[in-house]
């Protein structure tokens, strides 16, 4: 197997564009990262895309996307995994890197949420839950996640209060990132005053319903090794069910667990090693079953530490280094891939005032549903 390299990344900003069309997001991303690695032509295509049949009227992205693009009678697919489609699709772009299948391949992340009024989008959300079990009892993804939350905090005697940090530092690092779709800081009198949306989640622990494309172009290091920006250490993958009431334990990622280790098993790393985590922060309860099935942290200590600013910048684990789905946005099927942008972007030492400082070895998590997919990769610099 070859070792596969970044060696271009682009990304749109985050937000509400109604001006753009699926099509015309993904074609800014995608020349970005072609202009970015000094290319004008890939062999395949792979569009990690969650919702875009059922809130766009739109499948057959792969061969859409690549014609809009001008790459017509090349290999294009999409890839689906629910939120976790961006990253699902950059580890089938990363295999055929390494099997020796193709030689230049484009990853992009696409998704067009906020044409769609909102019963729409939260049931289509929805379905990355367990349709038969979960959602037809009348239960939304937010709700899903909200009984997590209020078991955690029964589970371990946490505070509401105590998830704070998460948004605050999400909000702290979205401030400096450009392409993020919030770019103020929140204060914990904010959070706390924040409106519920599914007790006990608020409007602050919940990330938005928003539109974006992020793009990768992947080759093998060994031919491309002058332009390469960071190198992937190791992609993994694993599954859990669909319904929370069927796991082994509802407070523990089981998924997550055994594809970091999987991740960390091929990278020759372990925890200690990482010096940044993009966590897959679309609710707060999330982040702290992440840092925990990660290995960052024992059960029940993941939100501790937030409280203890670990997570910060600066801290023993920076975490959302660029804003995370909760502060640059989450545009669902995209947004593994802007994990990943931003991760070479650490790597490289473009993160501007959120830079890591010596980062040599970042790890990105994407989450399919409420922990049924997971999709860990390490990166490393060049």
């Amino acid at each position: 197997m070859r070792d596969v390299a970044i060696i271009g990344i682009g990304q749109t900003p985050v937000g509400e564009h109604w001006e753009k069309s699926l099509r015309h997001l993904a074609h800014d991303a995608i020349m970005a990262a072609m202009r970015d690695a000094s290319i004008e032509a890939a062999e395949a295509l792979y569009v990690g895309n969650m919702l875009s049949g059922a809130l766009n009227g739109q499948e057959h992205l792969g061969a859409l996307i690549a014609d809009f693009v001008g790459l017509r009678g090349i290999e294009a697919m999409k890839v689906e995994a629910a939120c976790g489609s961006g990253a699902a699709a950059v580890r089938v772009g990363a295999m055929a890197i390494a099997s020796g299948m193709h030689e230049l391949v484009l990853v992009c992340g696409i998704e067009k949420m906020s044409d769609a009024i909102g019963n729409l989008t939260t049931g289509a959300l929805a379905t990355a839950a367990d349709q038969e079990y979960e959602v037809s009892q009348g239960i939304s993804f937010v709700g899903l996640n909200a009984l997590l939350m209020r078991r955690y905090m029964h589970e371990y005697d946490v505070a509401k209060e105590a998830f704070a940090g998460f948004t605050v530092n999400a909000h702290r690092n979205g401030a400096h990132n450009p392409n993020a779709m919030f770019r103020s800081p929140v204060s914990e009198a904010a959070y706390a005053r924040a409106g519920m949306i599914a007790d006990p989640i608020n409007l602050l622990d919940s990330s938005p319903v928003c539109d974006g494309a992020a793009c990768l172009v992947l080759a093998p290091a060994d031919r491309y090794r002058s332009r390469a920006k960071a190198l992937i250490l190791a992609s993994a993958v694993a599954i859990d069910s669909l319904a929370i009431h069927d796991r082994r334990d509802p407070l523990v990622l089981d998924a997550a667990v055994i594809s970091s280790q999987k991740a960390y098993a091929e990278a020759r790393l372990t925890p200690a090693n990482i010096q940044f985590f993009e966590a897959h922060d679309a609710f707060s309860i999330m982040s702290a079953l992440s840092l925990e099935a990660a290995g960052f942290a024992p059960r029940g200590a993941g939100v501790r530490l937030a409280q203890d600013g670990e997570i910060a910048i600066g801290g023993h684990i920076p975490l959302s280094t660029m804003g995370g789905l909760k502060a640059r946005g989450h545009p669902v099927g995209a947004t593994g891939v802007y994990q990943i942008v931003e991760a070479v972007q650490q790597l490289t030492g473009q993160a501007g005032q959120n830079q890591v400082a010596g980062a040599t070895i970042g790890m990105a998590q994407n989450i399919g549903g409420s922990g049924a997919t997971v999709v860990t990769h390490i990166l490393g610099a060049v």
